[in-house]
């Protein structure tokens, strides 16, 4: 019988938290993956969000230029090329359920915002 191996979520330093450009997006290179990253104002304070960049419908690395907001209550990025809504949470397309972007971890460090992949 094998033991089962858990993978550990390798964290990325990315940037200060005051590099990130409120309720927009940046992009960062993180293991040769283009990773979109977005700090959205919320009633409770700041959020953090981290997808990949890569639009599926687009098919190009654009999706930290889309515009951010809220479909139902959710927070969700609109691609900058056909305007589908994703997920920030669960990267699930709005729109289109056989599209996906990926999500990964982010938090905050001593100021430093960090990814894990």
């Amino acid at each position: 019988m094998q033991a089962s191996v858990e993978i550990m979520p390798r964290w990325h330093d990315i940037c200060e938290q005051s590099d990130l450009v409120t309720n927009s997006g940046v992009c960062a290179l993180i293991d040769e993956q283009q990773v979109a990253i977005f700090a959205l104002n919320t009633a409770g304070g700041t959020n953090l969000y981290a997808v990949s960049n890569w639009d599926p419908v687009g098919k190009a690395n654009v999706m930290y230029r889309g515009i951010v907001g809220s479909v139902k209550g959710e927070a969700v990025i609109a691609s900058p090329l056909y305007k589908e809504h994703y997920s920030l949470m669960t990267g699930k397309c709005v729109e289109n359920e056989a599209v996906s972007l990926s999500v990964y971890d982010v938090r905050l460090e001593d100021g430093r915002v960090q990814v894990a992949l």
